[in-house]
């Protein structure tokens, strides 16, 4: 495949250095933990942060990151075959996080307690290696969709933002993807030709995150322009129409 007549690697390229430059995210002698879940929104993070290195002048170090949840043990063997591959270095942290989630001391919310499980781990493994910086793959449409979760489940306006600083700016949390679609990343996926992984979660398809995502998915159907138009209202808020 030739990356300079694809769309989709463009668009990535393109909207990963505005949010970077934006947002200040990389300096040069970072050294950057990169959450790697299996999915294809952290592959294209990390390929496109590690294929960057090489035409800019900054440098900096990557450690890619896998927290197993304890599903399924084959499903890190999988993804530490794929690194080595493709020389990404990739830590495995085994944890029981998602058994937790889901027992039945926690029938309230699994995915909010196996994620928060999560970063506190993240933070921990960055500590221990000397990451102050750690990438996440949230992308555009999963900055619209905590949104929203948070609208209807939480009673609360708020959501993911691209760059934010933790613990008094020890660790600075970043989502250089944050200006990109999901469908963007999907072709690049493709192109590319990424494994693809069965998410061995009992919560997979049926999370609130889902439903929201229905929901959306349903809305952005009646007019092209309403996606963007959410993502702009974000940084466009009108306080003196809002409750106190």
């Amino acid at each position: 495949m030739n990356l300079m007549r694809s769309y989709a690697y463009k668009a990535i390229k393109r909207y990963v250095g505005k949010a970077l430059h934006h947002y200040e995210m990389i300096a040069d002698g970072d050294k950057i933990l990169v959450g790697l879940s299996g999915g294809i929104d952290s592959f294209t993070l990390l390929w496109i942060l590690n294929e960057r290195k090489k035409r800019i002048l900054i440098d900096y170090d990557l450690i890619a990151v896998f927290v197993d949840p304890g599903f399924d043990d084959q499903f890190g063997k999988k993804l530490e075959t794929y690194c080595k591959a493709n020389e990404f270095h990739l830590i495995i942290d085994r944890t029981d996080h998602g058994l937790q989630a889901h027992s039945t001391k926690n029938r309230e919310n699994p995915c909010f307690l196996c994620s928060r499980l999560r970063r506190k781990r993240l933070f921990e493994i960055a500590d221990k290696y000397g990451c102050k910086k750690i990438a996440l793959g949230h992308h555009k449409d999963d900055i619209i969709e905590t949104f929203f979760l948070n609208i209807c489940y939480s009673g609360e306006i708020g959501t993911m933002v691209p760059s934010q600083s933790f613990f008094k700016g020890k660790f600075q949390i970043i989502r250089p993807l944050a200006f990109i679609e999901q469908e963007t990343i999907n072709r690049f996926a493709k192109e590319i030709g990424f494994p693809i992984f069965t998410n061995p979660c009992p919560s997979a398809n049926s999370s609130k995150r889902n439903k929201i995502k229905s929901l959306l998915t349903e809305l952005y159907k009646s007019n092209k322009k309403i996606k963007g138009n959410i993502f702009n209202s974000m940084s466009n808020v009108n306080t003196e129409y809002l409750l106190t």
